[in-house]
């Protein structure tokens, strides 16, 4: 078995044991296609901390449902939390004049946000503002409303539906781009994607330009691809696509 730096070997000890073994495979073809990069990492400042590089994978392989690719993870150390789009930095979801400000630092979470009471018919497309969403929270919000209220409650959510909330790059650092960091981790995700393709009860969402690089590789697979620009353009508010694929799982309901 191979062995790699102590922050991966510590960062596996986290994950599913049922994605060991693919996730040690994944990193075998990091280390085979960039021999230097793990050295490179280990003398390196980068984000996530704490050994949360492999979070995601905290869900057993067999509840994967859905796969979930964006970018990387977000660019501030409380904030980088190893699962895809999830602030650690966020709690509260609302205020009472709409989204709590965290949120609305947070752009991809905000527009995700918006974008999901949009297909459950809880905003009106094109009109999602300040107002709105003030609106909303007046009308909803309230005792016994049903509605999430915390970050964390969302990511629960996600993970009891079988997502896989997982990133392009695992890491970020200052100064290097993220399509060359993307490049590092694709022979990683590769290996992740190719275990799931047998599974053809899984769809492949792939969100923004380095996600999308994956779509021609695994269109003919046994996933369902989904496709949309990244939830940091507002556009994404009004994605038929992601609206119809998201719609029927009332992800701000409570379980």
């Amino acid at each position: 078995m191979d062995t790699f730096p102590a922050f991966i070997e510590q960062s596996l000890d986290k994950v599913h044991p049922s994605w060991v073994g693919i996730l040690r495979k994944g990193i075998a073809a990091v280390v085979h296609q960039s021999p230097t990069y793990f050295s490179e990492l280990t003398s390196a400042v980068f984000l996530p901390t704490q050994n949360r590089l492999f979070a995601a994978f905290s869900i057993p392989y067999e509840k994967v449902r859905y796969v979930l690719v964006g970018e990387g993870p977000y660019p501030r150390e409380a904030s980088a939390s190893g699962y895809c789009f999830m602030d650690g930095a966020v709690d509260q979801i609302w205020s009472d004049d709409g989204l709590a400000k965290p949120v609305n630092k947070a752009v991809s979470l905000r527009n995700f946000i918006k974008m999901q009471l949009v297909a459950d018919g809880l905003l009106t497309p094109g009109d999602t503002g300040k107002a709105a969403m003030a609106c909303f929270v007046q009308q909803h919000l309230t005792s016994g409303h049903g509605f999430i209220t915390t970050l964390p409650q969302l990511q629960a959510n996600m993970l009891a539906k079988g997502f896989l909330l997982l990133n392009a790059s695992l890491v970020f650092r200052k100064g290097v781009a993220a399509a060359k960091e993307t490049r590092y981790w694709q022979p990683f995700i590769d290996v992740v994607l190719k275990a799931l393709a047998d599974k053809h009860d899984v769809t492949l969402i792939l969100w923004g330009r380095l996600a999308e690089r994956y779509q021609a590789d695994f269109e003919k697979t046994g996933f369902e691809i989904a496709a949309s620009e990244h939830p940091y353009n507002l556009s994404f508010i009004d994605n038929a696509v992601m609206q119809d694929l998201f719609r029927p799982l009332r992800l701000l309901k409570k379980a």
